[in-house]
């Protein structure tokens, strides 16, 4: 399994920003394998830059969230007490956004 960051997922699936295309078509692959995941922190960042306006979507956002966490596009890890955990050990100087430290603890 191959836990995405929220850029590269949104990336991938908006068809934009700095991704190669072979990148994008190895993200297809992965996909096909059923080998991609996101952490439920990639849900909330990007309800968060829907809110701020800094992404936009061609459809609601309810049913574009749906259509891009169906099972043959990734699937979910939600964070829990053992992510939690996890973060704790990074060390404190590893990066200062918080959602960045829970995705990472989230590829645990």
């Amino acid at each position: 399994m191959i836990l995405l960051d929220t850029h590269i997922w949104l990336w991938w699936l908006l068809g934009d920003g700095p991704l190669q295309q072979s990148n994008r078509n190895k993200l297809d692959e992965l996909a096909r394998e059923g080998l991609l995941a996101i952490s439920w922190v990639t849900l909330w960042e990007t309800e968060m830059l829907e809110r701020k306006g800094r992404i936009r979507f061609k459809m609601p956002f309810e049913v574009w969230l749906e259509k891009a966490t169906a099972p043959e596009i990734c699937e979910v890890i939600p964070v829990d007490i053992d992510t939690v955990r996890m973060q704790r050990k990074l060390p404190k100087d590893f990066h200062a956004d918080p959602a960045d430290r829970l995705i990472t603890a989230t590829a645990r």
